[in-house]
């Protein structure tokens, strides 16, 4: 008879977690960030709100931006003109959208991962879903694995209402998942859309005007298992560790609130010094406990880009090269705030950039690398990479 030591010892993985395959998403309506301003104010009747109008035109400006993508066309927003106001009982409206195309959007972004992982769908033995739209039940994990044709087996995990930081949140599920699930694979999607929170502007609530300059829509899908079987995997990244804190003094900096009108953020102008000023405690908590380095240029950086005020107050506070946080700058030009997904498209740029430069690792050349989200709370999430050699 085996002990129950032996019996749990023989339950977990010998290596540690590795990212195996990246795919994303995003919907096929394309925003440019520099025309927006004015389709906004139009398609919400507001034009005639000149002066609140230029203010959110240099917000957009600021934003640095290039473009977006929404599954709201101009369309589907004439056919639910509730979703348009700012404060019209809209929930029905944005739930009805949120719960079918959040999966759709989901599977897009999971069968790019499975076709580059390679192995079949039946070998995916846990599912997690990541999103802060379209609250259901059953919820969007259950329908993506009815989609995907996934087993009815798979064990199943919904993450719900998180915010920006729930993509590295992911990560550290992950982690545990596939180190104490010998032979575990498991496909991790965060899919967001901006269907709950869209609505039109208010004099009185510039935040949320901040709010609709800078979110998009996207989904991201990563696979994860430890040991890598040679010759039919290949590992891209290593999750070292992970971590999650509250900063001191943050209470409000970032909430929302699920309402008859949808999901609506508030945001404090000080969260870029919030952050700043803990970034270094956290980072050399992160990096002392491992015995790494606490040279911040001689590592790769995976930063949320929750606005451009965020990513320049990190370079100044930890005296970064401008090339060091290249990848989250491009995501932000290209798809803008997408919240949990973000981390994930930044870590698949950096890999197709790696491997584009012809560098060593994926991680830009540099072996170890940190994933940094945050989002309410004001929660900071924390998490240690390793890139592998290409």
């Amino acid at each position: 008879m085996a002990t129950v030591d032996e019996i749990l010892k023989a339950q977990k993985a010998e290596g540690v977690a590795s990212i195996l395959a990246i795919g994303t998403a995003v919907p096929s309506n394309c925003i440019q960030q520099s025309t927006y301003p004015d389709y906004y104010f139009r398609i919400t009747n507001n034009e005639h709100k000149t002066e609140l109008k230029h203010k959110f035109k240099r917000m957009c400006e600021k934003s640095k931006i290039e473009k977006r993508y929404m599954l709201l066309t101009e369309e589907i927003l004439k056919e639910n003109p509730k979703i348009c106001a700012y404060e019209a009982p809209s929930l029905d409206s944005r739930q009805d959208i949120a719960i079918v195309e959040v999966p759709k959007l989901g599977k897009q972004a999971a069968v790019n991962a499975l076709r580059q992982w390679g192995r079949p769908t039946a070998d995916i033995t846990h599912l997690i879903f990541c999103t802060s739209s379209g609250i259901d039940m059953p919820g969007a994990d259950y329908r993506l694995t009815n989609l995907l044709g996934l087993r009815p087996s798979v064990k199943r995990f919904m993450i719900y209402q998180q915010g920006c930081f729930a993509g590295a949140t992911v990560l550290r599920l992950l982690k545990d998942l596939a180190e104490n699930n010998r032979s575990a694979r498991v496909l991790a999607v965060c899919s967001e859309i901006t269907a709950v929170t869209f609505r039109g502007p208010s004099d009185s609530h510039l935040d949320s005007l901040v709010g609709q300059a800078l979110f998009g829509d996207g989904a991201a899908a990563l696979i994860v298992g430890s040991d890598p079987i040679p010759g039919l995997e290949r590992p891209i990244f290593e999750i070292i560790s992970a971590a999650q804190t509250i900063l001191p003094n943050s209470d409000g900096a970032i909430d929302g609130h699920l309402r008859e009108v949808g999901l609506t953020f508030h945001l404090l102008k000080d969260v870029p010094l919030l952050v700043s000023n803990n970034i270094r405690r956290i980072l050399v908590e992160a990096f002392g406990a491992l015995g790494l380095s606490t040279d911040w240029n001689s590592i790769f950086w995976i930063a949320h880009p929750g606005g451009p005020a965020i990513l320049d107050q990190i370079e100044m506070e930890l005296g970064l090269g401008p090339e060091k946080l290249r990848a989250s700058r491009h995501v932000l030009k290209e798809y803008g705030n997408m919240s949990s997904a973000c981390v994930l498209f930044i870590l698949d740029e950096m890999r197709k950039k790696s491997i584009q430069n012809g560098v060593k690792t994926t991680g830009e050349g540099f072996e170890w690398g940190v994933l940094f989200g945050f989002g309410p709370g004001l929660t900071v999430e924390t998490v240690v990479l390793r890139s592998v050699p290409i």
